[in-house]
């Protein structure tokens, strides 16, 4: 073996957690996403899903993928700049600029891809890329890729990035990057301060709407429309793997500053273009958030009583407004062990640990989706109160 074999194989973190019995990873799902799924023969509670939509398993998004596919075949063999463009990716990418109140928007074949691609392509040597510190990772590989210089910004802390902005030569372009939704926590960048600070020091703004299309604003436009900026913020990001049923993700911005990205952006120009039947079921998902206000309705009646279940029981559950409910632990292993008793429990719910959080902040994290009826919330409720309480996680 090479040198790097010799190094990585002296890695077995995995294989202690595996050999503990708490490893809560990469467990086998043998049916639909849905509120209730079925894992190595025993039936659980998803409440660790980002279909906040609940549409994967909805009949006409799966028709829509169906007849995509058999119209278009599986695939397109090629990028979307050659032989990969459809005229069905060239609708939603119309539908999608026209539902975030953008000239023109680009399809990317994941959302990951949108944020590492973009960021990248935007800013030269000189600029400069401003990020909270609790961005995607996606954000985060986007800014490692560009020339730019990094800064970056105590969570959602307005002094600290006015700090950063004031460090930045005043005749450079200011990118501030921020999650709508932090997707650990739950809570929502404070856009309207960011807005004030980007017109103070004359920056641009782009907003990851991953967890913020289907569960805020009028019809899930996202937390830009929920907080009535959309106008102010010059590139919007979005995804299809959450509330759009898919897979793929697409950037929506002015005409200039898309002409740019299709021309420039190597994700885009060096990736095989998103599946048919993935882009047809977006743009049905699309067309349903948008003539089904019972959606976010059913979403947030759930979500506000999780919420206060969870505050009635006694749970730690930090500043989220969202369908994320954070539930910490404060512990690492801990952590896992919590995710094993709740699946035992009968509860799926997904563990946060290093480097998606803090070492001090690790939490397991309650997801709603529109779906999910108040009687499903409150068993997984009762079962996570026992679990915690096991742990002396609750008193």
């Amino acid at each position: 073996m090479g040198l790097l074999q010799d190094r990585l194989k002296q890695w077995r973190r995995p294989q202690e957690f595996m050999a503990a019995g708490i490893y809560p990873y990469f467990r086998e799902i043998t049916g639909k996403q849905g509120t209730e799924v079925d894992i190595d023969g025993k039936n659980v509670l998803m409440f660790g899903s980002n279909a906040y939509t609940g549409l994967p398993g909805d009949a006409r998004v799966i028709k829509a993928a169906s007849e995509a596919l058999e119209k278009y075949g599986s695939g397109c063999a090629g990028s979307r700049f050659l032989n990969g463009t459809l005229d069905l990716h060239v609708k939603l990418e119309k539908e999608l600029a026209e539902f975030e109140g953008k000239d023109e928007a680009l399809v990317f074949s994941t959302g990951f891809t949108v944020n590492s691609g973009v960021i990248a392509c935007l800013t030269g040597r000189n600029d400069y890329i401003i990020r909270d510190d609790r961005d995607h990772a996606s954000i985060v590989d986007g800014c490692r890729l560009s020339m730019s210089k990094n800064l970056k910004y105590k969570h959602n802390d307005m002094e600290d990035l006015e700090r950063q902005l004031q460090k930045c030569e005043p005749d450079a372009v200011k990118l501030i990057v921020v999650d709508g939704v932090f997707s650990m926590e739950g809570d929502l960048a404070k856009l309207p301060d960011i807005i004030r600070l980007k017109k103070k020091y004359n920056a641009t703004v782009m907003v990851d709407e991953a967890h913020g299309i289907g569960v805020f604003g009028r019809q899930g436009r996202g937390v830009c429309d929920h907080f009535g900026l959309t106008d102010e913020v010059d590139l919007i990001m979005g995804t299809f793997s959450k509330s759009l049923a898919a897979v793929g993700g697409f950037i929506a911005a002015d005409k200039d500053l898309i002409n740019w990205i299709r021309h420039n952006c190597r994700t885009y120009i060096f990736s095989a273009s998103n599946t048919p039947a993935a882009t047809a079921a977006a743009l049905e998902a699309l067309h349903i958030i948008q003539n089904d206000p019972k959606i976010l309705e059913n979403l947030w009646d759930v979500t506000d009583f999780a919420l206060k279940r969870f505050k009635e029981e006694g749970f730690e559950i930090g500043d989220t407004e969202s369908p994320i409910i954070p539930l910490y632990v404060r512990d690492a292993e801990l952590t896992f062990y919590v995710t094993k008793r709740a699946f035992e429990e009968g509860v799926f719910i997904n563990p946060v640990i290093p480097p998606a959080c803090a070492p001090q902040d690790t939490l397991v994290r309650f997801a709603l989706m529109a779906t999910h009826t108040k009687a499903q919330v409150e068993r997984g409720v009762q079962s996570l109160v026992k679990v915690f309480k096991e742990f002396n996680l609750l008193k």
